[in-house]
């Protein structure tokens, strides 16, 4: 089985908030910008963790 690390998690959980932000009951400009921050977190966390 693969473990998840913390990095992982945390990667995953910003790719859950980023997909919730797109359906937020807000203006297309605030829910792209929260979901291109959950993803730039994602992504940093992918790399910092070596996530594959």
């Amino acid at each position: 089985m693969h473990a998840l690390t913390p990095s992982k998690i945390r990667a995953l959980v910003h790719r859950h908030l980023a997909l919730s932000a797109l359906r937020a009951n807000s203006s297309l400009a605030v829910r792209l910008n929260r979901y291109n921050a959950h993803m730039a977190a994602a992504r940093t966390l992918d790399n910092l963790g070596g996530a594959q």
